[in-house]
């Protein structure tokens, strides 16, 4: 019971509080307003293309194992009814 509301207590934690962060690097940040200001967005649209290229992967993970969760649980699920569907034709034959 402890040890459930320790791990409660971490995740509201965590989820609750929030930290300040710098979201660039100093480089990063000058490199892409002077290029901005200069007229130029080509580097601001390459750093936001890695960006989304970089946000797409976990997503992706995360949907590959969805659909491969998904299909095990279909299969296990047909194999159950054709289970019961045994299970019923011998208790239909038994009764006769």
């Amino acid at each position: 019971m402890c040890k459930k509301f320790i791990t409660l207590f971490f995740i509201l934690f965590f989820v609750f509080v929030q930290f300040d962060s710098a979201a660039q690097c100093a480089m990063c940040r000058t490199t892409v307003e002077s290029t901005i200001s200069n007229g130029r967005s080509n580097i601001a649209t390459g750093l936001n293309t890695g960006i989304l290229y970089l946000l797409s992967a976990p997503y992706l993970l995360v949907g590959a194992i969805a659909f491969l969760w998904f299909r095990q649980s279909k299969k296990e699920q047909q194999e159950r009814l054709a289970k019961f569907k045994i299970r019923q034709k011998v208790s239909q034959i038994l009764r006769q």
